[in-house]
């Protein structure tokens, strides 16, 4: 990770196992699931990377899983991953066979004041993620903006799914930091219609294409040069991106990097795997340890990797946690700019 988001407490965490469970806790665990349907929520829509990413998981996660139950893979996007989220927290079941892929802004959207947000992320179960991201700002080759000096010189259009969407949050953040001219329009339902509307010139570009799903899902637009990445952005530069201008290099203002770092929290937290807060303990433990176990498992590995799917830097459940916590200890002037950046009236 970057020194600059060392400084504020979130340097690299060394990633961490998880305890055994006990043979009788294992054996309870087995019966619950022996027969069992395990419902996998995606909180995005069909086609993108974290709908690709979870139903790859869900042909995996039951051998790493006592009892193996089956699995079903449903999609539930809207609000930037909200409803699920909501729907997760206080409507699924909350006994072990419902867990769901969260977009990575949802864990911090209390913390950025979102009225909608009707969850507390420290009572979640987080169980892992296979990486983390980097997000960029992305032109279609058609556009007459073929530079980040050209985007704050001339205004852009970028799709969203929600007004605090990840895609509209950063949209803010970097014409506040940056300077520049993106206006937001929503009513996309997920990445693969943001995708789409580029494609068919509704819009100039995206704000937070996630570099893992570009490969994954579009390798045609890196293959055929059909978009211009014009900045990227999270917690540290990606040398696959070339000479792509790294936003935190781009600002002066120690508050800027503070804030910057501090927003970017969320792509620590890569493609985040959650449980309702009711489930019983031994649950819990037993999904983290499937989940740990399926990241180093070589036939998901081998299955991620045909697809172009990241899953090369895993984070355990431990480790998404405590990047939230400290997020949730920011100073509060930090805070507040953030909070400023996520209100829509």
């Amino acid at each position: 990770m970057s020194q600059g988001l060392g400084a504020i407490g979130l340097g690299a965490l060394a990633l961490i196992g998880v305890g055994l469970t006990t043979p009788a806790a294992a054996q309870d665990v087995a019966a619950f699931y022996r027969g069992k349907t395990l419902t996998m929520i995606v909180s995005n829509s069909a086609g993108g990377g974290y709908d690709l990413l979870t139903r790859t998981i869900a042909r995996h996660i039951a051998r790493h899983l006592p009892g193996a139950p089956s699995v079903v893979v449903q999609n539930m996007p809207g609000a930037g991953g909200l409803v699920a989220t909501n729907y997760l927290y206080s409507v699924a079941a909350q006994d072990g066979s419902a867990l769901a892929s969260l977009s990575n802004n949802v864990p911090f959207e209390p913390l950025f004041g979102t009225k909608d947000a009707r969850y507390d992320p420290a009572r979640l179960h987080w169980l892992g993620s296979p990486s983390v991201e980097t997000g960029i700002v992305t032109i279609w080759h058609t556009s007459a903006v073929k530079t980040l000096e050209d985007a704050r010189k001339r205004e852009i259009t970028i799709p969203a799914n929600g007004a605090n969407s990840t895609p509209s949050f950063y949209a803010r953040l970097l014409n506040e930091t940056l300077g520049m001219k993106m206006r937001i329009i929503l009513g996309y339902p997920g990445q693969n219609e943001m995708y789409t509307a580029m494609e068919r010139g509704e819009v100039d570009g995206n704000s937070s294409v996630f570099y893992s799903s570009l490969v994954a899902t579009r390798p045609a637009w890196l293959r055929e040069n059909q978009i211009r990445m014009l900045v990227q952005y999270g917690l540290e530069k990606s040398t696959e991106l070339g000479d792509t201008p790294f936003a935190p290099d781009l600002v002066t203002s120690a508050d800027d990097k503070l804030l910057m770092y501090a927003a970017f929290a969320p792509l620590a937290v890569g493609r985040p795997y959650a449980m309702p807060p009711g489930v019983p303990p031994e649950r819990v433990k037993a999904m983290q340890e499937a989940f740990f176990a399926m990241f180093s498992d070589p036939e998901f590995i081998k299955d991620a990797e045909r697809q172009k799917l990241d899953v090369s830097t895993p984070r355990s459940g431990a480790q998404l946690m405590e990047v939230i916590r400290t997020a949730y200890a920011m100073p509060e002037h930090i805070v507040a700019r953030l909070r400023k950046l996520s209100a829509v009236e």
